[in-house]
Order: structure tokens, then C-alpha cells, then sequence
């Protein structure tokens, strides 16, 4: 008799080091991850990551590392420590002198006319990753989290007001109309947004997504 192939549900998850693994994918992470998200990430049992996400916490704490692993709304997220607050904000300030590169132009302009507004929906008006930039445009604080997708849960960017300062706006209504000229998403069929995330917290995956640009 011919062995029938398994279902989804019985394949082995692979097992990565546990504790390199969870570092990798916290490190991607851009919201808290639950222990039982990570577990089925690292191909771990849920016990022995939330044991792992325990200890990795005190260790960074022991080490004084300048980051630190939090526990907060149910999930773990890296966050920079909070007595070094001072460089960062020294690197932010100085950083916002630095001209902004053509891609981190373009990006802005989409979140700016179509916020609130997923990364995965301006790599779609852009037709690549814009995870870094959007990064870039979060520590300049160009634009900054507005909440999450009631659908997808999907974090939504938009701009802020140091942005309508930059700029010399007094407000996002005196904006030039080029609105028009953008794609409506809306429109769009779901196989048009690239895979830059289901969830997108994740790293893209190469096959799937269009190719990251940097900031």
C-alpha cells in the first residue's frame, strides 16, 4: 500500500537553537510577539520558549546590554534601553540634517497622501520592500504608528507634525492634490499586494516579496 503524504497539520516544524532563533525573529519583529507565536516560529514547545524569553530578558538585564527584551501587552519586543535614551535621541537629531534618499522621498509622499496606510500597501504602490525606508522615516520621525488595520492587523503609518513642519504646511489639506495620481488600493485584488507580510511582523520572504531598497 502506497503511503499517503501527511497534512499540514502533521509536518514537523524544524527546530532551530532556540535562543539564536528567538533573537532572529524579535529582531524583526516591528510589534510584541506572544510566546506561542514565537514557538511555532522556531519550531520550539511554547514552555521552553517563554522559559527562553525569561532568561534572555535577564541576561540582557545582567549584561547591561543597550537594549532590552520587554514583556508588554502580551507579547515580547525589543526595546532600546531606557537610560540611553540620551544617544538615541543625539543620533535622531543629528540624523534629521542628513538629506533623505529618492526612495525615502517617494515613500513619504505615498504615506503622506494615502495614510493611514500599511507598508504592505505602499510596497505595493511602489512595487518594492520598503521596510528599511520606513524605518528610516519612523527614527526621523517623518511618520509614526497610527493604530492597526481592523482587518489585518496590519500596523498603519502616518505622518506627523514635525513632517507639516518640515514641509511648511499648516496642515495636510495644503498638500499639492496628487492624490489623484495614486492607485486606488482599494481597488486592487489581494494577489496585487505583494507579500511583503501576512503578518508583518515577519520577514519577507525572497521568493514571494519585491526586493528591499535602502534608505
Amino acid at each position: 500500500m502506497t503511503d499517503l503524504p501527511k497534512g499540514p497539520h502533521e509536518l514537523e516544524l524544524e527546530m532551530f537553537a532556540l535562543r539564536p532563533a528567538l533573537e532572529a525573529v524579535l529582531m524583526v519583529a516591528d510589534q510584541a510577539l506572544d510566546h506561542l507565536t514565537l514557538a511555532q516560529a522556531v519550531g520550539h514547545p511554547p514552555q521552553d520558549v517563554e522559559e527562553a524569553l525569561t532568561a534572555l530578558a535577564a541576561e540582557y538585564d545582567e549584561q547591561e546590554r543597550g537594549f532590552e527584551l520587554r514583556q508588554i501587552a502580551g507579547g515580547w519586543r525589543y526595546y532600546t534601553r531606557e537610560a540611553l535614551a540620551p544617544a538615541v535621541e543625539r543620533f535622531v537629531l543629528e540624523g534629521q540634517q542628513a538629506r533623505l534618499t529618492q526612495a525615502a522621498l517617494e515613500t513619504m509622499a505615498v504615506v503622506a497622501y494615502r495614510q493611514p496606510v500599511s507598508r504592505a500597501r505602499v510596497s505595493a504602490i511602489r512595487g518594492v520592500n520598503v521596510d528599511g525606508v520606513v524605518r528610516t522615516l519612523v527614527t526621523r520621525g517623518l511618520i509614526e504608528e497610527m493604530g492597526n488595520d481592523a482587518e489585518t492587523g496590519a500596523i498603519l503609518y502616518g505622518t506627523t507634525s514635525y513632517f507639516l513642519e518640515r514641509m511648511g504646511l499648516a496642515s495636510l489639506d495644503q498638500l499639492p492634490a496628487l492624490a489623484p495620481m495614486l492607485p486606488d488600493l482599494e481597488d486592487m485584488e489581494e494577489d496585487d499586494v505583494p507579500e511583503v507580510v501576512a503578518d508583518e511582523s515577519a520577514a519577507p520572504d525572497k521568493h514571494d516579496s519585491p526586493p528591499e531598497e535602502t534608505s
